[in-house]
């Protein structure tokens, strides 16, 4: 089949709203976790966030049509023009029919929801506006991309909550596979550090409350002393493009996708399988699709969230994968500890940081790593950015539903 390779990539996050300042973050251990300051969390009990704090939407949309759109799809769109700057793309070198949009979301435009349904309650259903339907769609992001950049081949929105923007990358992968586009922009955008957003996540136990007065120290992945995910905003969007169209051209090629799985845990709807048997039949799916052998993989982007049911699970995964090399020879780290969970965004965001690191031959560390749980005894590469050979990476990503995805990433050169 079609061999599809990646050649351009755009994030927006609290640690860098471009590509290279991402990344120079990640390796740095920078964190972009402070007290949330776009709304009053102080009657709730999780009061950390990785929140943008310079974001503009209008330096890429018209500031009607900024005030139309949610955040979730300004972030998308600045993704989106970002991948295109990053790959040496202009829309005239798009062919439109074959040119695809695939941006997933876990849950779309929640302040746009938040806010209209504050108009309803105060101000009558006549004041709700006529643009909240679009605006909090979880589609529409694939939508505006795609007026913008004229693209008239596939588009549609992958919602599985925290895996949507791996199975948007995968998804996008089989498409091009199957002849369906030779280009398409792939990712995901999340804007939920709001409110509501808070207030849901917080009654539910599932965010971190342990270090409201620290909120650097507060996503932990792996630590003895993690109590939760930390919420965050922003979104990654990825060029994926045939490998003849990239060498036509003279693309700059940072990475090819020869993997993708999907599976479902079909267990509970927000508590990962404790055997992780569904999460170990996504990874070795994945690897059977790329052909490798276990012991190639030099490095995972764990899903990593800082809970203490998923980093335990995940790492019983990756044992049940790959066995003894997953203790003796195989790097795994969280950047979640940076940038906190930014749910329907997180697998597009962290795909980049996997192509960054098989380009530059850099492990991005899991920062706050103090205290080893017993029960994730693998390296984690902690704290501090490691050198180190990666010819092929493998990002995970899981979310609420029990969906599962696992990209894998191989050096092209």
């Amino acid at each position: 089949m079609t061999r599809v390779v990646i050649t351009g990539m755009g994030v927006v996050s609290s640690i860098g709203n471009d590509i290279n300042s991402y990344w120079t973050s990640l390796k740095a251990g920078k964190s972009g976790i402070t007290t949330p300051t776009s709304f009053d969390c102080s009657d709730i009990a999780s009061k950390v966030a990785s929140e943008i704090k310079d974001f503009n939407p209008e330096d890429f949309m018209d500031p009607k049509e900024a005030r139309r759109n949610d955040r979730y799809a300004q972030l998308a769109l600045a993704a989106t023009h970002g991948a295109l700057k990053d790959a040496n793309l202009t829309r005239e070198q798009l062919v439109p029919k074959r040119t695809g949009v695939l941006v997933g979301s876990g849950i779309g435009g929640m302040d746009t929801i938040e806010k209209q349904m504050t108009t309803l309650i105060e101000r009558g259903p006549r004041r709700v506006s006529p643009f909240m339907i679009p605006s909090l769609i979880a589609n529409i992001a694939g939508g505006i991309i795609a007026i913008d950049l004229g693209a008239k081949g596939p588009n549609f929105s992958v919602v599985s909550a925290c895996a949507s923007g791996s199975h948007a990358i995968g998804e996008a992968f089989e498409m091009i596979r199957r002849g369906a586009a030779d280009v398409i922009f792939a990712g995901g955008s999340e804007a939920a550090v709001t409110r509501i957003g808070f207030a849901g996540f917080s009654s539910m136990k599932a965010m971190s409350t342990k270090f409201n007065d620290d909120p650097s120290r507060a996503s932990r992945p792996f630590d003895k002393n993690r109590d939760g995910f930390v919420m965050g905003e922003g979104s990654g969007v990825l060029v994926l493009e045939t490998l003849e169209n990239a060498q036509k051209r003279g693309a700059r090629i940072y990475a090819e996708l020869i993997g993708y799985a999907a599976t479902c845990d079909a267990f509970h709807v927000t508590t990962p399988d404790t055997s992780s048997e569904s999460l170990t039949e996504c990874m070795n799916l994945a690897l059977d699709q790329a052909k490798l052998e276990r012991n190639s993989v030099n490095y995972v982007n764990a899903h990593g969230t800082s809970t203490p049911y998923n980093d335990r699970s995940e790492t019983t995964a990756l044992k049940n994968v790959y066995s003894d090399y997953a203790k003796n020879g195989l790097m795994v780290s969280s950047t979640k500890s940076m940038t906190g969970h930014l749910l329907g965004a997180a697998g597009a965001i962290e795909a980049a940081a996997c192509c960054k690191a098989i380009e530059e031959g850099v492990i991005p560390p899991t920062i706050n790593y103090e205290e080893p749980d017993p029960d994730c005894d693998l390296d984690y590469v902690p704290n501090e950015a490691r050198d180190a050979t990666v010819n092929v990476a493998m990002s995970n990503n899981s979310g609420f539903g029990g969906h599962n995805a696992s990209l894998i990433f191989r050096n092209f050169n």
